[in-house]
């Protein structure tokens, strides 16, 4: 007889974490890591919060555990009220959940139900973009444009239209699946209309600002405008994905703010309980949210509407608003993004340094010139994350994205610390990234 283990990713054996301050994890040797990923671009407000970790506490010796079916409880309504203000959209209505897969399995389901609740069952259509992240549940995967991700999973997948990234750094190339305008954007929506005949086309979802897939890529300033005017015209649900970019991640409440956007749907996760708790939510506006409620909209998981869930994404807001950390991710940001210009300049193998707020990426080439990518045999970004963590006093912690020029090469960093970062905790990512950049480079 054998003990159990844990399935690590990549088989690889991991340091085992026991204590986190700030941006600042420490392992079972004493060893720091400077958390500039905040995990997977997931921890605004730091670690070792003692308030948030009372806020979960307090409410699970309360009540812990009550089905979202049969009760309701006072740390789910406070949140929602305290939440519902920020919201870029009219009459929200929440629905709770455990985490972003969930929240975009749920928004899916809800696009059906609401035309089915109007009467258009023919309105089956949901487009998304390639170079797009969504989840890694089978539907969700389906939504997402992550070509690498997607490629074991295809005889499983094909339910869902994809249009080209927004992603102005590769727009036109060959492979990229990359446009550089919103006219571009809306040329695509026109043709696939008129593949799939008028009345089909549900909803359209996406990321406001790209993350883990394409590293921070930024749309060009007509992009969302034109897009969400295309979906307001063709009567289209509009569906924003801001698990990575809300809750400040990109120095705005929510990613949509810099276009002043008011999506139908909207998804969270992620920085909604800063990592503390396993939370997610949709939102739905009013007139979304009326005709669901009036049909009946059936649906639910064992831990959605989590009520410790609900009181540590209170906290986190109450933490977010009183050390004014959304207006921090903005200016910490502009900091972090000239601090990586300096440390990177010149550097051969930096194509381009992108991003809002904190949510920041580095795209790696072979060539800058052409931007060429790394063959994915070669492993550049995985050599440099190891090299970030590894090497050192105290290690580096950065976050990937692979395969994005092509669908199959391509290298990218995604630098999205917590937002309580000070000016040493700056300049030791933009050191240390460029430091491990150019100890790959050299050794290729």
């Amino acid at each position: 007889m054998t003990n159990a283990k844990i399935f690590s990713r990549g088989g690889a054996a991991l340091p085992r974490a026991v204590s986190g301050d700030g941006a600042w994890i420490t392992d079972a040797t004493g060893r720091r890591y400077l958390d500039a990923a905040g995990g997977a671009i997931v921890v605004g407000v730091g670690h070792g919060r003692a308030t948030i970790a009372a806020a979960a506490a307090d409410q699970a010796a309360k009540i812990a555990y009550a089905h979202g079916s049969a009760f309701t409880a006072d740390a789910l309504e406070l949140w929602a009220e305290e939440l519902g203000p920020l919201l870029p959209m009219d009459g929200a209505s929440l629905y709770p959940v455990s985490g972003g897969s969930e929240a975009a399995e749920t928004a899916l389901k809800m696009v059906r139900a609401y035309w089915l609740a109007r009467g258009e069952p023919e309105r089956t259509v949901v487009v998304s973009r390639w170079g797009s992240y969504h989840g890694n549940t089978l539907g969700a995967l389906d939504l997402s444009g992550r070509r690498g991700l997607r490629a074991p999973y295809e005889p499983w997948l094909g339910r869902f239209e994809h249009v080209s990234a927004a992603y102005p750094y590769r727009a036109g190339l060959d492979g990229a699946s990359a446009i550089g305008s919103g006219a571009e954007a809306v040329a695509e929506l026109d043709a696939l209309l008129r593949r799939v005949g008028p009345g089909r086309i549900a909803a359209f979802v996406a990321e406001p600002i790209a993350g883990a897939t394409l590293a921070g890529a930024v749309p060009p300033d007509d992009y969302w405008p034109l897009v969400a005017d295309w979906c307001t015209r063709n009567n289209v649900l509009l569906v924003a994905d801001e698990v990575m970019t809300g809750f400040g991640r990109t120095g705005t409440w929510f990613g949509v703010n810099h276009w002043g956007l008011r999506p139908d749907l909207l998804l969270a996760a992620k920085g909604a309980t800063s990592g503390y708790w396993p939370f997610g939510f949709v939102a739905l506006s009013g007139r979304v949210a009326e005709p669901l409620i009036s049909s009946g909209f059936v649906h639910g998981f064992t831990y959605s509407h989590s009520i410790p869930g609900a009181a540590v994404a209170r906290a986190v807001l109450q933490v977010l608003r009183d050390e004014k950390l959304v207006e921090a991710s903005a200016a910490r940001g502009l900091q972090l993004r000239a601090a990586l210009s300096a440390a990177l300049s010149g550097e051969p193998w930096v194509g381009e340094i992108r991003g809002r707020g904190l949510l920041i990426g580095v795209e790696l080439v072979a060539d800058a010139q052409s931007k060429l990518p790394h063959p994915r045999s070669a492993r550049i970004t995985e050599r440099v994350l190891a090299e970030a963590k590894n090497s050192g006093e105290d290690g580096l912690l950065l976050y990937s994205a692979t395969g994005q020029a092509n669908g199959s090469d391509g290298d990218q960093l995604v630098i999205g610390p917590p937002f309580v970062i000070g000016d040493a905790e700056i300049d030791r990512i933009a050191r240390g990234t460029a430091d491990a950049i150019r100890t790959i480079r050299e050794q290729s």
